[in-house]
């Protein structure tokens, strides 16, 4: 039995996208608990990273044989599997018809559907079927899905994005009801507007400023109109929930998802 609040010391998790902004996060804090934590990335050569102790696995989790030989791998290394973090995911602003007709680049096309559906639903899927059989030997788990305020609310410019958040809230309470009598427990977090990340790039701040027809510049918001906390998320929010999420101090909490937005909502 840890002496310690959380209890995570020597537990397993996975955190699929990992090797950068909230995923990076969410493992590092997981690392600084005591958790032990495989990152599955495409953006990573498999082996551990002497620096930090993580895990890396390379994995395409839009192919269920790359996501099978990802979760092999990690309970190769580590025994067994204790919780699964669903965080890898893909925005690409877009509109559903753009009226002004200018930029043809930023209306949703079959192609970008299949790939923020293929990335942000298939993969949590996958990652969520193949992770289950390995918990399922241990007797049960943990598996938190990175959702998306916009998958509560809806976002001018985001709907394709919006539709597969919903679809993971629609994952999360159903896989609860499914996997609640094996031990399991699915719970959602859903950010809302967050510190910049890496991901937050020129290229995606134009289509985001096209899709809602403003300027880039315009953008930037002031924050206490639309948040009543006045800031932005923090990455170490997000990650402080998840952490607390994958705990057993949080064992009666299943089937629902967590905004966490500042209290930001429509009204």
């Amino acid at each position: 039995m840890s002496n310690t609040w959380l209890g995570l010391e020597g537990k397993v998790v996975i955190v699929t996208g990992g090797a950068s902004g909230i995923g990076k996060n969410i493992s590092r804090e997981l690392v600084r608990v005591g958790a032990k934590v495989a990152v599955s990335d495409l953006c990573v050569e498999t082996g551990t990273d002497p620096e930090t102790g993580i895990f890396n696995v390379k994995c395409d989790i839009t192919k269920a044989t790359s996501v099978s030989e990802m979760v092999q791998s990690v309970v190769t290394e580590f025994g067994h599997l204790d919780a699964l973090v669903n965080n890898a995911g893909i925005n690409l602003p877009r509109l559903l018809v753009d009226a002004k007709e200018e930029r043809p680049d930023y209306e949703l096309n079959e192609q970008d559907f299949d790939l923020m559906f293929g990335v942000n639903v298939k993969g949590a899927f996958l990652s969520t079927q193949a992770a289950t059989k390995a918990l399922l030997k241990n007797g049960g788990g943990t598996i938190v899905n990175i959702t998306s305020e916009a998958g509560m609310e809806g976002s001018t410019g985001q709907s394709c994005y919006s539709a597969t958040k919903s679809a993971l809230n629609g994952f999360t309470r159903s896989w609860a009801k499914e996997l609640g009598a094996q031990n399991i427990r699915v719970v959602g977090v859903a950010p809302g507007i967050n510190e910049p990340t890496g991901l937050t790039s020129p290229v995606y701040n134009n289509a985001l400023a096209y899709t809602r027809g403003v300027k880039p510049e315009q953008l930037a918001t002031d924050y206490s109109k639309v948040i009543p906390l006045g800031r932005p998320g923090k990455l170490s929010d997000i990650a402080n929930l998840v952490v607390y999420l994958v705990s057993e101090r949080a064992s009666y909490i299943t089937g629902t998802t967590i905004n966490i937005s500042g209290g930001k909502s429509r009204g």
